[in-house]
């Protein structure tokens, strides 16, 4: 199986003024694309997993052989982390869930309000490039969390609700510096209702 670049689900434009357009252009066309022609790169000598999806590779990120295991690692994790990306925001989104979502983040962290501090800490505290993610843990307990770099939760067992992308070519163009800025903007785009689907098919 060659690993592909799937469209956006909206248009580039469509996370404006939160994401602007050359970022999400820039980010999914080249970045993701990247990550995904590198995966099917490193995969070349390892006939026997070319068949697996990036997050059965993750899943199973020991039975990698040694030479490609951190090349997987790399550009595994950024197709898988950057397909969740896209896939939980989106245009007319932000706002807060409500339903059984809203109350397992009431119960896990206070309140909505302390959840999102807590991603927002977990993404400003991520020093250099990673994530900030909301997890179910080994315990099937919600936890919030950051990874370095292309690294996923998923490759330690735990189960990726939703996951903020903290590298700078998520929002330096618009941004600069200013990741808290980016990070408080990014709570405008969250599509609730996919996260919500999340949730319930992982639980």
């Amino acid at each position: 199986m060659t690993h592909e670049l799937a469209p956006l689900p909206y248009a580039h434009d469509a996370l404006e003024p939160s994401i602007d357009t050359q970022t999400m252009q820039i980010h999914h066309g080249k970045h993701h694309a990247a990550y995904v022609a590198n995966l099917n790169k490193a995969l070349e000598s390892a006939p026997d997993l070319q068949s697996l999806s990036a997050e059965e590779l993750l899943k199973n990120i020991a039975k990698v052989p040694d030479g490609i295991r951190q090349a997987v690692i790399n550009n595994g994790g950024g197709h898988y982390n950057h397909t969740l990306f896209w896939s939980i925001m989106g245009p007319n989104a932000g706002g807060a869930p409500g339903g059984e979502l809203g109350d397992a983040l009431a119960s896990a962290f206070g309140s909505f309000d302390g959840f999102k501090e807590k991603i927002n800490n977990a993404g400003m505290t991520r020093f250099g490039s990673g994530w900030a993610w909301l997890v179910f843990d080994k315990d099937g307990k919600l936890a919030v969390l950051s990874t370095a770099n292309q690294d996923s939760p998923i490759m330690s067992g735990q189960k990726a609700v939703l996951g903020v992308d903290v590298w700078e070519h998520a929002y330096y163009l618009k941004y600069q510096n200013r990741r808290a800025d980016y990070l408080n903007a990014w709570w405008n785009v969250v599509n609730w209702a996919a996260v919500a689907d999340r949730f319930a098919k992982l639980k």
